[in-house]
């Protein structure tokens, strides 16, 4: 069955959801699977052990430290102060959740998964332009880009296959 004599083939009650879902579904899992572990670094070196370790590596380099210097140095060197590292590990199982529902509703064809995603990624697209207009990085360059083509995918698809009014998408 086609729609409007274009050739385009109706989907069907029932049918799964299109490649292109499942594609950004993917992005969006690896998204979350690297915002977890993201968390989890920086839970890690909120713990005495990691502080240990870093101290039998410095005492190598004939430095001794405690495990807030530790963590000053840390703060330096990455950016992030102490009290920090709890927010950036909250942040991070934040955007892990929200990468994994988005996904989940991607890879199952729903359209509030799409208008989620389009949403979310809409949000965060000011902060990577502000970002980049302090420094421009090519990872940096590329999230943007990414993002944005998730967005202007996702927009087309939402409005390709949006319900009619008998409930089946038109093309």
């Amino acid at each position: 069955m086609t729609a409007g004599g274009g050739g385009q083939p109706v989907a069907a009650a029932g049918a799964g959801p299109d490649r292109l879902l499942r594609v950004i579904a993917c992005f969006k899992f690896g998204k979350a699977v690297l915002a977890t572990l993201a968390a989890l670094g920086a839970l890690r070196l909120l713990q005495p052990s990691t502080a240990a370790w870093a101290d039998r590596w410095l005492a190598a380099l004939a430095l001794r430290h405690n495990r807030r210097l530790f963590q000053r140095l840390l703060a330096v060197a990455i950016g992030i102060p102490p009290r920090g590292l709890q927010a950036l590990a909250v942040g991070a199982l934040v955007l892990a959740v929200l990468f994994t529902v988005e996904g989940v509703g991607l890879w199952l064809g729903k359209r509030w998964g799409q208008y989620l995603t389009v949403v979310a990624t809409s949000l965060f697209v000011p902060l990577e332009v502000v970002r980049l207009a302090h420094r421009v990085t090519p990872t940096g360059l590329s999230a943007l880009l990414l993002n944005l083509a998730v967005v202007a995918l996702l927009v087309h698809h939402l409005v390709r296959h949006r319900a009619g009014p008998t409930g089946m998408t038109v093309d």
